[in-house]
């Protein structure tokens, strides 16, 4: 049977692991870099935006969501 203390293990799991990702971020030298990330420099002006960055994290979220429905069951 389902408890509701599972979930609270389960979202502090996921913080331990945003944590220990934005630790370990710097030392990653392809989190943020990957081809497709749109990179605007100007002499006064300079924009980020890492499309590939985000689409690839979504998915790997979503994976890891998907595994817990499907062993929650």
């Amino acid at each position: 049977m389902y408890h509701p203390a599972w979930s609270l293990v389960v979202v502090g799991i996921l913080i331990a692991g945003i944590g220990l990702l934005w630790l370990f971020a710097p030392s990653i030298p392809w989190l943020g870099k990957l081809p497709g990330d749109i990179v605007i420099e100007r002499q006064n002006f300079q924009f980020y935006f890492p499309v590939v960055t985000c689409i690839l994290l979504s998915i790997v979220m979503s994976a890891i969501l998907w595994l817990m429905r499907y062993f929650s069951r």
